[in-house]
């Protein structure tokens, strides 16, 4: 699989000046944790699951999580888990192209070893679990519970703790929380891919909810435990873990509605502020703020609850030809030694010991997500990806 595969190949090499990287469910985890992009939530009771899982492959989505959490009733836990088993096994027998990276939210740590003997062979769609309300107490028996149970079926299985507890919002006990937190991941390094933020759980505590033209920065309770998280979780020294950025919870039926323009053009033929504006008019600008600001914040990827949110993140995520050239001049072998040069674009100074980690990082993302051509920027990858 590959990010933008779903794009024909005559348009990749229009729109890319570095092509994004092939990968597969057994890549390593430095590149998986960053390919995770956007990653699509489904509920688990969905009755057309399966088909669901193969359409949004076709559409570009690399990752996605059935969840047997939040996103159902407490009643519907059993129908839930039956109907999960039945769709896995019927994708696993009809596969069709690649299919993104399949992870389950469970409620419970007995869940995992049930569910993977429940799955047979079909667990083999799986690249591991979502760990809900992550802390020190209730994740060691959840990770546990996946060593015990990747053992036993000898299949590589990940785990995605969620930090979304009232412990670690509350600021009497945040800093122990996170430390636990810390202990806990560090212990189970090889097996936690990405640590993912439950922001809605924390506005929840406060009776909060963002409105569209907000961020989740915009709320400075959030944006405080955002801001600990990364300093303690998100550090580029070689002991941090990739955050993930929070849900968005607002949608329109974006690509009904720009889909017969795009049509035209990949490239829209100068139609780009006409599509810039329509995206701002129709509640996608906070979308688009938040996913800038969880990049500037040290945050990668991000948990979708809609399909439409897919390609705006991945388009996001795509580095410029300016970054890519900023990164590669600081990673200049004549350069370890340091010191400071103007940048190709001539815009500004790269001081090479500095940036280097983010130089670092940023050759990780063009590796998974490719580097745009030159002249090519948001609005038109979001068009190609929109047409095909």
């Amino acid at each position: 699989m590959r990010h933008f595969g779903h794009i024909a190949p005559q348009v990749r090499q229009r729109l890319f000046y570095r092509e994004p990287c092939d990968f597969t469910a057994d890549s390593p985890a430095r590149v998986l944790a960053v390919a995770l992009g956007a990653t699509l939530y489904s509920p688990a009771i969905r009755p057309t699951l399966a088909d669901d899982i193969r359409k949004q492959a076709g559409r570009g989505v690399i990752s996605m999580v059935i969840c047997l959490e939040d996103s159902i009733e407490d009643s519907e836990v059993p129908q839930a888990e039956e109907n999960v088993v039945r769709q896995l096994v019927e994708l696993a027998t009809r596969p069709v192209g690649d299919l993104p990276l399949l992870f389950m939210r469970v409620r419970t740590p007995e869940q995992i070893p049930d569910l993977v003997r429940r799955l047979g062979s079909s667990a083999a769609l799986l690249s591991g679990f979502v760990l809900p309300k992550f802390t020190e107490e209730r994740g060691v028996p959840f990770l546990e519970a996946l060593a015990d149970t990747e053992a036993a079926h000898g299949r590589r299985l990940f785990a995605m703790p969620v930090l979304e507890s009232p412990e670690l919002l509350h600021l009497e006990s945040r800093r122990e929380t996170l430390d636990g937190i810390a202990r806990t991941v560090d212990k189970y390094r090889d097996r936690v891919l990405a640590l993912r933020l439950g922001v809605t759980d924390f506005c929840s505590a406060y009776g909060l909810r963002r409105p569209p033209d907000m961020t989740a920065y915009d709320v400075q309770i959030v944006a405080s435990v955002i801001a600990d998280v990364v300093n303690l979780l998100g550090r580029s020294d070689g002991t941090g873990f990739t955050v993930t950025g929070p849900v968005w919870e607002y949608f329109r039926r974006q690509e009904r509605m720009f889909k017969p323009q795009l049509r035209r053009s990949p490239f829209l033929a100068g139609r780009a502020d006409e599509l810039r504006q329509e995206l701002i008019d129709h509640d996608l600008d906070g979308l688009l703020r938040e996913i800038e600001l969880d990049r500037v914040n040290g945050l990668l990827g991000k948990t979708c609850i809609h399909p439409s949110h897919v390609l705006p993140v991945h388009a996001l995520s795509v580095v410029s030809h300016e970054e890519y050239s900023d990164a590669r001049d600081i990673l200049r072998p004549d350069r370890e030694g340091g010191g400071v040069m103007r940048s190709a674009y001539t815009n500004k100074m790269n001081e090479v010991k500095p940036h280097r980690a983010w130089a670092e990082r940023t050759l990780q993302r063009a590796e998974v997500f490719g580097v745009a051509g030159e002249d090519v920027g948001f609005v038109e990858l979001l068009a190609a990806g929109l047409t095909g």
